[in-house]
């Protein structure tokens, strides 16, 4: 098994926001919604390959502290000290060998994790 997607959930009328966030201070990828689904209520990024999302769903309340999401990036000390010149706050993890990490909230109280893998 795998991760395919994970599947948040932001207050309506902040799109634009999320897309800041998670499209420009984290670099991912938007991608389109599929057919059928509701384009409106919903952002989709591209994580990693072959399929691999972000699923952004807007009008529920997120509940902060629970549950997270992990991305991991090729070099997490440069993107840590990015997103802390954009003024968002994070923390040290406990320390998993091979894995560097921290944590931040993005800006609707989802807990985000952010690491790299050290072959």
């Amino acid at each position: 098994m795998r991760l395919q997607h994970v599947s948040l959930t932001i207050p309506e009328g902040a799109e634009e926001r999320a897309r800041s966030f998670y499209g420009g201070l984290l670099g991912l990828s938007e991608r389109d919604v599929p057919p059928k689904l509701d384009a409106a209520r919903l952002i989709w990024f591209r994580v990693g390959e072959p399929d691999l999302e972000l699923h952004l769903m807007i009008g529920e309340n997120p509940l902060p502290g629970r549950g997270h999401l992990c991305l991991a990036v090729d070099d997490v000390a440069a993107l840590r000290r990015r997103i802390e010149e954009a003024g968002v706050e994070t923390r040290d993890a406990t320390e998993i060998v091979g894995r560097p990490r921290f944590f931040c909230h993005d800006p609707f109280g989802n807990l985000v994790e952010l690491t790299t893998i050290v072959a």
